[in-house]
């Protein structure tokens, strides 16, 4: 028998496609903290139910929420890895959007497909200080793209997750993007603001249902500057969000009017 993740008030996660953190004034990753029963109230000795109990009754901290999650996408690995790439092959068959980037890539000269796009477990980091590092996907140049299967709600869900990633390889396809920002910051910034615009991940219905964003005002906009702010702070070379927050702005109206492959947002 297994169990759903913790119900999402005790359990936060990050907001973005790509690997994120809550703010944080080091790009390094923090260091994993591992798990003390006297400290949390989570007891990995002990049948999930019991500690899903305990949660719900405020036993557990937060930092013990963090630790069952994990427990449990470890137990859960090959259901979750095994549906992702159920849904990624039905996407690649009849996703509009998928389908699009696919034959816009292939135009390029870069082959995008089952083959190269990996549903895989991708553990979430806890640090010291309770900050959760969490991704759903990510894409490198010479592996492909990635898709964290237990990070994954739907189909929905993995349909924007894969839009974004193949804005990427797009991106990286045409102008050869500087990822990591060892030369320019500006570069992950305008790919960041990209992929986060075109993938569907920030349309007011995504917005409002999963995340309880209401806001009828600049939500679009507010909501692709915050997913592009926060991925520029993990690049190495970023100091903090002050300076990835400069470096999204400098490149912002170039790159949120550059609406290719698509003539306007799709989604």
């Amino acid at each position: 028998m297994t169990s759903p993740p913790p119900p999402p008030s005790q359990a936060p996660t990050t907001p973005s496609s790509d690997s994120t953190t809550a703010s944080s004034s080091t790009p390094q990753p923090p260091r994993y903290l591992e798990n003390d029963p006297k400290r949390t109230g989570y007891d990995p000795s002990l049948a999930w139910y019991f500690n899903y109990f305990r949660i719900l009754t405020g036993m557990v901290t937060r930092e013990g929420v963090e630790h069952y999650r994990e427990d449990r996408y470890k137990a859960n690995e090959a259901r979750d890895c095994a549906r992702c790439e159920t849904d990624r092959d039905w996407l690649f068959q009849h996703s509009p959007v998928v389908r699009f980037l696919k034959d816009k890539a292939a135009a390029l000269n870069g082959d995008l497909g089952p083959h190269n796009v990996v549903c895989r477990r991708c553990p979430g980091r806890i640090a010291e200080d309770g900050t959760v590092v969490r991704q759903t996907g990510g894409f490198s140049p010479n592996h492909g793209i990635l898709l964290c299967a237990n990070e994954i709600r739907d189909r929905s869900h993995l349909e924007d997750t894969l839009a974004h990633e193949m804005v990427h390889a797009w991106d990286h396809l045409r102008w050869k993007v500087d990822w990591m920002g060892g030369m320019d910051l500006k570069h992950a910034a305008c790919t960041e603001i990209r992929a986060s615009m075109l993938s569907g991940e920030c349309r007011w219905t995504r917005e409002a249902v999963t995340r309880g964003n209401w806001t009828l005002t600049q939500q679009f906009q507010n909501c692709v500057r915050m997913r592009a702010i926060q991925s520029v702070m993990n690049r190495p070379t970023c100091k903090d969000d002050v300076q990835a927050t400069k470096v999204v702005n400098s490149v912002w109206e170039s790159c949120f009017n550059d609406k290719r492959p698509f003539e306007e947002i799709y989604r």
